[in-house]
């Protein structure tokens, strides 16, 4: 593999330049913001699984802006790997905190991620329009499982978790949509990725933030 090989796959990417991108490079801002409210939101309570997915978060922003200014196969690496370990470290809280499962089944749990993407992953990339997306969308599904599973056991968890599923949806449209739309639109779309991406990671945080603090007997029927 060749480290230092360019990656061009965005619509706003015209030439290997740094600057190359700059909306796409700026929009990563979204994720810091995203991680400063929820830092500012999350300090000081004793939730430090949520103030790792703070870490985490922000440095899902940092990656991308590495990836979208070098745009080389090192910088992808550094883009995908903290969305990745965001995914597992959630999936850990969620079998945690809203499943009340112990350490090693959670972590046991966690894990199986990783069999799951390998089976919905071509499954969703034979929907043509997804593109690269089609690696995003089993999260997706995951997410809207955990929700109606969880509907009956805490229901106020669910309702955060189906809207985060529809803003992560809704994200993965304006990923999917930057480059067959762009002899359209020649900024793209994928900008809309980053801040509506940034958004529902930080609900996300909010939605276990929440849960771990309030009384959790009113929220078990």
């Amino acid at each position: 593999m060749e480290w230092s090989a360019q990656v061009d796959g965005y619509c706003e990417r015209i030439d290997p330049s740094f600057w190359a991108e700059p909306v796409n490079a700026a929009t990563n801002a979204a994720f810091l913001i995203s991680a400063f409210i929820m830092w500012r939101r999350t300090r000081g309570q004793g939730l430090p699984l949520a103030m790792l997915l703070v870490v985490v978060l922000a440095i899902i922003g940092t990656g991308s802006f590495l990836f979208h200014t070098f745009a080389t196969v090192w910088a992808s690496t550094a883009d995908v790997a903290p969305i990745l370990i965001f995914i597992l470290i959630y999936i850990y809280v969620a079998n945690r905190a809203y499943w009340g499962l112990n350490l090693l089944p959670a972590l046991a749990l966690a894990a199986l991620f990783f069999p799951y993407a390998a089976v919905t992953v071509p499954i969703f990339s034979k929907l043509e329009f997804l593109g690269t997306s089609s690696a995003y969308a089993p999260v997706a599904l995951l997410i809207f499982i955990y929700a109606v599973l969880l509907q009956k056991r805490v229901p106020k968890v669910a309702r955060g978790l189906q809207f985060g599923c529809m803003l992560l949806v809704l994200s993965l449209f304006f990923r999917a949509t930057d480059l067959p739309i762009c002899r359209y639109v020649p900024l793209g779309t994928h900008f809309m990725w980053h801040i509506l991406n940034a958004i529902m990671l930080g609900w996300m945080i909010e939605v276990y933030r929440r849960h771990a603090l309030s009384d959790q007997t009113k929220d078990i029927p």
